[in-house]
């Protein structure tokens, strides 16, 4: 047994057919007996967080559901956890890069894409933090530029150091896209000024709450560039 518990249930998207997802059980899972999570900065509490399915994850996929996507385009996902926006995005035919800091986020992707009877689709491990040395389970760093990056629900704590914003910038293309669906955190105002800084205009689209969340609240926004 892994050490923790796991369910597999069909997930409905918005504009998409559903997807078999498996997910932690619930928000008291915790397994790191190797300590690689410890190593990486992730708390006990933090553990479980990458294997649940959030409202702000199901908007970004239910985005990328509808999106229009462009031959050669190319696609990462930045803290995607399960990467629901990253399987959408797959099963679309996009050329799309998943990537996360958790150790355990690849094994999950890769349980979800057999699970949807999917093609392999590539994985690294992405972190934004100033202090970023050790790559999980020998999964390769994120390398080179993207055409669009998306990310949901990334703008969690303060980055004084503007750590996402750096991260971001080294792997935007000159023209860029980038969407962001947050819950209304504090920290996005001081997000979108570095963007700005870096040359991005912005705008945004407030979401409803998903059914089973009635008291979400949340917005898309996209920066562009070039």
């Amino acid at each position: 047994m892994p050490g923790y518990e796991t369910k597999v249930h069909a997930l409905a998207i918005d504009g998409a057919a559903d997807l078999q997802i498996r997910s932690l059980l619930d928000n008291d899972q915790f397994a790191d007996p190797a300590g690689a999570a410890e190593a990486l900065g992730i708390s006990s509490a933090q553990w479980p967080l990458f294997g649940q399915v959030w409202p702000s994850g199901l908007h970004l996929a239910a985005a990328m559901a509808i999106r229009p996507l462009t031959d050669g385009e190319r696609i990462l996902e930045i803290g995607c956890g399960l990467a629901l926006a990253s399987l959408i995005c797959h099963r679309r035919g996009a050329e799309v890069t998943a990537s996360d800091v958790h150790p355990l986020a690849g094994a999950f992707l890769l349980e979800n894409l057999r699970l949807n009877e999917l093609a392999p689709m590539r994985y690294c491990h992405g972190d934004w933090s100033e202090d970023a040395v050790i790559a999980d389970g020998g999964a390769p760093r994120v390398q080179g530029r993207f055409d669009l990056i998306i990310g949901s629900d990334v703008l969690y704590e303060r980055d004084d150091g503007g750590g996402l914003a750096a991260f971001i910038e080294k792997h935007a293309l000159p023209q860029c896209e980038l969407l962001i669906v947050d819950p209304n955190r504090g920290n996005r105002a001081a997000f979108g000024k570095r963007m700005a800084g870096l040359g991005f205009g912005f705008s945004e689209v407030l979401l409803s709450a998903p059914a089973e969340r009635s008291d979400y609240r949340g917005r898309l926004m996209r920066f562009m560039r070039g």
